[in-house]
């Protein structure tokens, strides 16, 4: 085989990997991680069931897979809002901002990073785990920033602890009593926080 037939299937595997990550992550939100089985998924992702195992043997790979997915998103979003704003108070607005961009998602469907923690913990417990650090990745930020407008180190991570509790906190209400506002009061009370 040559190098550019090589080169286009691995491409094409990629692909193939990247969707079915994708229509995982999807049906995990929307459906729950333990009633979807890895032939939804494979549907979901129009690979021939047997092709899916290629990728993934086991649910739990399925399930690291959409961890790394979130952990990568988070830490992308982080320095697309550290390299935007150069003022310590900028960044933290500006990370609220962009957390509020998916608050229809959030109010239709819960935090699919937190129902993962939870719903991966029993027979994926690495998932868990790996799903849990995109949380802890957001304190850090904040706790950093809120350092560098001149917290005390005790303080700031308090406050940044305080700022995801209430994110976390208006998204399960907002998407229980499907009530956006809470949500948008949750991401007010946020800002309070971090600028205090």
């Amino acid at each position: 085989m040559s190098s550019p037939e090589k080169q286009a299937r691995r491409s094409k595997g990629y692909a193939n990997r990247e969707a079915i990550t994708a229509a995982a992550a999807g049906l995990f939100w929307r459906e729950g991680y333990a009633s979807t089985t890895l032939a939804d998924v494979a549907i979901a992702a129009n690979v021939p069931p047997g092709n899916l195992f290629y990728y993934f043997r086991t649910k739990a790979d399925l399930a690291r897979a959409v961890a790394d997915v979130f952990v990568a998103e988070t830490e992308a979003m982080l320095e697309a809002t550290g390299a935007d704003e150069g003022e310590p108070r900028r960044r933290l607005a500006a990370l609220v901002a962009r957390l509020s961009r998916s608050a229809p998602g959030r109010v239709a469907h819960g935090c699919l990073i937190a129902l993962c923690v939870r719903d991966f913990r029993r027979d994926a417990p690495e998932a868990s785990d790996r799903a849990a650090e995109a949380f802890a990745m957001l304190v850090g930020f904040m706790a950093r920033e809120l350092g560098r407008a001149g917290q005390r180190p005790s303080l700031a991570l308090s406050r940044a602890r305080a700022a995801l509790a209430e994110w976390q906190g208006g998204i399960m209400l907002a998407h229980a009593l499907k009530d956006a506002s809470i949500l948008s009061e949750s991401f007010r009370r946020m800002e309070r926080t971090l600028a205090g």
